[in-house]
């Protein structure tokens, strides 16, 4: 049985070394990763799709990268390169591209479909670790990694390699959504459901309290009608509002309340106005729950005040309605 502290050595030496061939790759980075992302442009924009495929270890790398593009908006399917040659090479259209991954470019499945697929009418890209290897010289484009060993032990166990070509994948899909201008409101539509859809679909209305449960009076009221109608809307801001147009002057909060009373003890007949926050961070109500979750991080707040165009306060988030997660 391992010491906890040869355990946690061993770990660190794991990580490591799939770090430095991260650092690596990162460092070597040419014209051939510019090259690739601009080809992967013109396929994508074309309306093209990405068929990944790959073998052993590199099988799930090759479906991740798949699922990473199609919530990005690139449709991009998985190719078992031995069911390929029994029927599925039906998914392969002409004019696709085809990503293949091999640590080796030696591997035997994938240097027998290259041709297939080129046969259809696909260009291949070979994300690889040998530049010069069967399957680079079959490929259209090749784009290179590096790294100085596996972390397996025995060495055998693909593990600083497939660490290295997923996050090479990563860095295509990344650089070609800034490229063609993704947005959250992209995003969102692809990704309905659970917390990270909620939070992405939800309009500030549809989260925000309303009515009896958001205080607001006119800005000439005291302390103590503000502390009254905050306690009867079980919240802990009130908006104060202009008497005459209606527009959003400041908030008063619970806390706001407390601190002035440490200084006035006859705080409670003074007018709120005194004691009020002017010009308060605020969302309008045609934004998104996202949008305010923003806010909730950038600023360390505790309520939101929702505005109309017309700066007229129309409700308010707290902050523990909010759906629990944070910011993709």
């Amino acid at each position: 049985m391992l010491e906890s502290s040869e355990i946690l050595l061993k770990a660190r030496k794991c990580l490591e070394l799939e770090e430095n061939a991260i650092r690596k790759s990162r460092e070597n980075l040419n014209q051939a990763f510019v090259d690739v992302v601009r080809v992967l442009f013109e396929y994508i924009q074309n309306g093209k799709k990405l068929v990944f495929s790959g073998v052993g270890k590199n099988a799930p790398i090759c479906q991740k990268l798949v699922g990473t593009f199609n919530s990005t908006g690139v449709t991009a399917v998985f190719l078992d390169p031995l069911q390929a040659l029994h029927g599925d090479l039906g998914i392969c259209d002409s004019g696709d591209i085809a990503i293949m991954i091999s640590n080796s470019g030696g591997t035997e499945e994938l240097v027998r479909l290259a041709p297939l697929v080129q046969r259809i009418g696909l260009k291949v890209i070979v994300i690889t670790a040998e530049s010069e290897s069967l399957l680079a010289e079959a490929a259209d484009w090749v784009l290179p990694y590096q790294y100085e060993e596996e972390a397996c032990p025995l060495k055998l166990a693909p593990t600083a390699s497939t660490t290295v070509a997923l996050s090479l994948g990563d860095a295509l899909a990344m650089v070609l959504l800034e490229m063609r201008g993704f947005t959250r409101d992209d995003f969102a539509k692809f990704h309905p459901s659970g917390n990270l859809g909620k939070v992405l679909l939800l309009k500030v209305t549809e989260i925000m309290r309303t009515g009896n449960r958001f205080a607001k009076l006119a800005e000439d009221v005291s302390v103590r009608d503000a502390i009254y109608h905050i306690t009867q809307a079980r919240c802990g801001t009130i908006a104060l509002v202009d008497a005459q147009s209606g527009a959003l002057r400041g908030v008063f909060s619970d806390g706001d309340f407390r601190r002035a009373s440490l200084e006035n003890s006859s705080v409670l007949d003074e007018p709120v106005s005194k004691y009020m926050t002017p010009s308060p961070i605020t969302i309008r109500d045609d934004l998104l729950a996202v949008d305010a979750l923003r806010l909730f991080e950038a600023h360390k707040i505790n309520d939101l005040v929702v505005v109309n165009v017309d700066n007229q306060p129309v409700g308010i988030v707290d902050g523990q309605d909010l759906p629990g997660i944070h910011l993709i």
